[in-house]
């Protein structure tokens, strides 16, 4: 995994976390991968890593079992887009608004832009 310098890097392996969470490679109450095999696996300090789970584990998204290890909450892939969203509309949309404004793209022409996006997602 590459990290850009623009996150900590904690979470940006918060992110690839919930990118497994998402795409289902790790399941609702599934035990997922140690500390330190994420760590070895992405080349940084078990620290970072363990900063990564105590991020994701106060939020909801995953559950430690004392003694057996982290697993994906019940509730993971909602707590996961809840965030997304969050930080799309904090972070994303005020820049995605300022360029529509700046290159004067009306709504209509984004809504036919983004219907074709999403036939296009299904082919």
């Amino acid at each position: 995994m590459e990290f850009s310098s623009t996150k900590s890097i904690y979470i940006q392996i918060a992110d690839y976390m919930c990118d497994c969470i998402m795409m289902g490679k790790w399941k609702v109450n599934e035990k997922i991968i140690s500390i330190r095999e994420l760590a070895v696996e992405l080349e940084v300090n078990p620290n970072t890593a363990m900063r990564a789970f105590e991020h994701l584990q106060s939020r909801g998204i995953i559950y430690n079992k004392r003694g057996i290890g982290y697993f994906v909450a019940e509730d993971a892939v909602q707590r996961v887009k809840s965030l997304l969203r969050e930080e799309f509309i904090t972070d994303s949309l005020p820049n995605f608004f300022k360029s529509i404004f700046q290159l004067e793209i009306s709504f209509d022409e984004l809504n036919r832009m983004y219907n074709e996006y999403k036939v296009n997602l299904t082919k």
